[in-house]
């Protein structure tokens, strides 16, 4: 009996295990810009050409091509993103995004504004984890998931 009720918990609530593991991939916090058009057609730190009208990045740290969650904390609107150049390392900004992705959130008016910043699977966390590994990574909160293992049972009558 004991096993079976052991069982109907797990079954139950691992639904939302998962939804708290996904509402976790938060990377980091802070203020965030956005490139205006003199840098439309410059080159970026990937060696890519910076268009307005993409949906890119810059950051500090993360790898070129990580793409991310952005969301604008004061409206919670959000936009993916892919990292394609840098942030200067001494920039009190944690992210500077392309005038297309800031539209994207609605933070053209305001020109700074508070986001987080979020892998988009749990998958990315694990590769990030893996490719920061014994390399310094100041700033960002970066930590290694499992994933679930549900096992199915049969409950018997007797």
């Amino acid at each position: 009996m004991k096993f079976k009720f052991i069982a109907l918990f797990v079954l139950l609530f691992s639904p939302f295990l998962l939804a708290a593991q996904g509402f976790s991939l938060l990377i980091q916090e802070g203020t965030a810009s956005y490139y205006g058009s003199k840098f439309h057609g410059s080159p970026t730190a990937s060696g890519e050409v910076f268009h307005l009208d993409s949906l890119t990045v810059a950051h500090k740290l993360l790898p070129f091509g990580t793409v991310l969650l952005v969301t604008n904390k004061k409206n919670g609107k959000s936009v993916k993103v892919r990292v394609n150049d840098r942030l200067p390392s001494r920039s009190n900004r944690v992210i500077d995004l392309s005038y297309y992705a800031a539209k994207e959130i609605d933070m053209i008016r305001e020109g700074l504004v508070q986001v987080t910043i979020e892998a988009i699977s749990v998958d990315q966390m694990n590769h990030l984890v893996d490719y920061f590994e014994g390399k310094p990574h100041s700033g960002l909160r970066l930590r290694r998931y499992f994933p679930i293992i549900t096992v199915p049972v049969i409950l018997y009558d007797k």
